[in-house]
């Protein structure tokens, strides 16, 4: 008796080669149904689908009721009312297509040709206020994780057909959407270039987060200064757009990166549009002290209370000592537990859940640092200093920005219990040195040097609307000018009427 043959498993077509035959490969899988329409055995139609990424709804309401045995492949692409139906028989591009919640149909189930037809389950969450870059006033919209929403609301924002997008999949395995934006005729063709051929080359198994993406295409990975702005504000990314800038959206993510920029464009809030050009000066001029602030507060404390007595007036010193006559850590141990205390406490208000954290953050701030002081662990000067420069460090609108000032204190207090005063100095000074090295897709990262008009229009400062006529010239942009035209401001009246 000859040994009996071994049946092909149901739904495969044993003629065809595991990387063609895309049912067999699929069906490994318990989410994959692959379903038969008829009760007749050799009668119409064949559905193959993930339920686990479909919409059961569009299924049942514009699929099934539309699928009449006389119809054709090709007459059911134009009965069907679903907006994106693909006719193939290439294996690739099925399997492709079903992992983004396609339904595959054929006639027979050994065809090889089907219809694909988009019946993806695209809940995701309703468009909200910002969390990251809140506002008193102004606009509140954010983004979402779904990118078609998100390009939908800077649509809204520029209904113009010169903002283009050009679509992309990255990463091996999550063949992730990826969508850049740009303003025809205002952006530099060179950036976008630019833009597009860095995210090409990018070869990474998954990019879950726009972060990702831009921490891989910046132009030096190793630098603790981010070299692009990542937001969830729609208005910002409206600005950014009608001045020059490149803008990447990745599917799944709500924060969409800002590409080129320079450094001061991290402490611009877009609130400050929303007042009186001096009163906006006012609040950006603050951030830029406050950020010198938040990194040479403690690495001075350290330098001075270590090396420089002399420097410090006779009635602020008798203070300084009283406060430290119980603290038996010389200043840079204290100083540098203290800062790495505060980092602790703000970290776990922030992984623990968001009502516990808030609470946390608030009291456990204040108990732990009232506890610190009555033990004699460390000053009650050094508490106030410390806490004025995290306080400091949080006044950059750019949440990315804010951890770099943070981090860079760190190094500088080192420095300054080693060489005092001058390791303070030596400190800023190779910050400085870096800055001027660092670009941003190939922009001048500092924009100091030239110095350019654009940058007293809106950069460093910003002047009246109605001064600000040209675009930045950082940006290299195909449009010079932004302004077209002036409303002369009226006469003031007298008290005298004709």
């Amino acid at each position: 008796m000859t040994p009996k043959e071994e049946q092909p498993e149901m739904g495969t077509n044993p003629h065809k080669s595991d990387e063609e035959n895309w049912l067999k490969r699929l069906s490994k899988s318990n989410d994959f149904v692959h379903e038969h329409t008829s009760l007749k055995k050799e009668g119409p139609f064949w559905l193959s689908y993930y339920r686990t990424l479909i919409s059961t709804d569009i299924l049942h309401q514009d699929v099934l009721p539309f699928l009449k045995e006389q119809f054709l492949l090709d007459e059911l692409k134009s009965i069907i009312p679903v907006q994106e139906i693909i006719y193939t028989k290439d294996p690739k591009e099925i399997i492709e297509n079903l992992m983004r919640g396609f339904l595959a149909l054929q006639k027979h189930e050994h065809d090889e040709e089907c219809l694909l037809i988009n019946i993806a389950n695209s809940k995701f969450r309703d468009v909200n206020i910002t969390t990251m870059e809140a506002s008193a006033i102004g606009p509140q919209v954010g983004f979402i994780e779904e990118l078609d929403t998100n390009i939908n609301l800077i649509r809204k924002r520029l209904p113009v057909p010169e903002l283009l997008v050009i679509e992309m999949k990255v990463g091996e395995l999550s063949k992730t959407n990826v969508a850049v934006i740009y303003m025809d005729g205002i952006a530099d063709s060179e950036n976008v270039n630019t833009v597009v051929q860095r995210i090409n080359d990018v070869q990474y198994d998954h990019i879950q987060d726009s972060s990702y993406l831009s921490l891989m295409i910046e132009d030096n990975t190793n630098s603790l200064f981010p070299q692009s702005i990542s937001t969830e504000r729609v208005d910002r990314v409206a600005a950014g757009l009608t001045e020059g800038k490149i803008i990447i959206a990745v599917d799944g993510s709500p924060n969409l990166v800002l590409v080129p920029i320079t450094l001061f464009e991290a402490f611009i809030a877009m609130e400050d549009y929303s007042y009186s050009w001096i009163i906006g000066n006012f609040f950006r001029l603050l951030r830029y002290a406050a950020m010198y602030l938040s990194t040479i507060v403690s690495p001075m404390y350290v330098a001075i209370m270590t090396y420089h007595y002399e420097l410090i007036p006779a009635p602020l010193l008798e203070t300084l000592v009283g406060s430290r006559a119980s603290v038996p850590f010389p200043p840079f141990i204290e100083a540098f537990l203290l800062e790495i205390m505060i980092e602790m406490v703000k970290e776990a208000g922030i992984r623990l859940p968001f009502k516990i954290g808030q609470s946390l953050g608030v009291v456990g701030g204040i108990v732990i640092g009232q506890a610190v002081v009555e033990a004699g662990l460390t000053s009650n000067v050094l508490l106030i200093l410390v806490g004025l420069g995290t306080l400091a460090s949080y006044t950059a609108p750019i949440y990315k920005f804010s951890n770099t000032l943070r981090f860079i204190k760190f190094p500088v207090i080192i420095l300054s219990q080693w060489f005092g005063l001058f390791g303070v100095f030596l400190g800023h000074q190779f910050t400085l040195y870096h800055l001027l090295r660092l670009t941003s897709l190939g922009r001048p990262y500092l924009s100091m040097y030239p110095i350019r008009s654009t940058s007293f229009q809106d950069l460093w400062f910003r002047l009246p609307f109605s001064k600000q006529q040209e675009n930045p010239s950082t940006l290299r942009p195909e449009k010079k000018r932004k302004a077209t035209g002036n409303r002369e401001n009226p006469e003031p009246a007298n008290d005298f009427y004709e």
